[in-house]
């Protein structure tokens, strides 16, 4: 593959990867009710994001520990293309916004509304981050359903604990 398509190939992944998230939960939602969708949604992702992180050390030789091993991780997580979080260093945190988040400008068109993802988000960016160092903290400043700024819909904020 020319080293062109490669960047063709992994947008088309990243794509895909959403995708089969995003129709996954429309379909238990549908089925089994939005309470049963977002509990399963968040056992889900409590799992990955440990096994995310495990992997993104193992295949990119990340070694470093603390905020800055965090970060050079992040690089590579695959919502980090899927998903534009901008991700900040200030003093002794590290800062993760998402200004635009698919899955609920999604549900909002389509008249759905925002789904409860604080506890999913919770437990994937805990898991990735207690496995990168585990005296990182995870705290949420908000997330959906609480109220945000139309341009952000939630923020985080990552420390070592003291």
């Amino acid at each position: 593959m020319a080293r062109d398509d490669k960047g063709g190939m992994e947008d088309f992944l990243l794509r895909q990867y959403r995708l089969v998230d995003a129709y996954w939960f429309l379909e238990v939602e549908k089925k089994f009710g939005l309470d049963s969708a977002v509990e399963l949604n968040e056992n889900v992702w409590g799992i990955l994001g440990a096994k995310t992180a495990r992997e993104i050390k193992r295949r990119f030789q990340i070694n470093r520990k603390g905020l800055e091993g965090f970060v050079e991780a992040m690089e590579f997580f695959p919502w980090t293309k899927i998903t534009p979080y901008v991700i900040k260093k200030e003093n002794d945190k590290v800062v993760i916004t998402v200004p635009n988040c698919p899955p609920q400008s999604a549900r909002i068109k389509e008249g759905l509304g925002e789904f409860p993802c604080k506890k999913m988000h919770m437990g994937d960016f805990s898991g990735f981050a207690r496995e990168i160092d585990e005296n990182i903290q995870v705290t949420c400043i908000h997330a959906p359903l609480d109220p945000h700024q139309e341009n952000c819909f939630c923020r985080w904020e990552f420390s070592i604990k003291k």
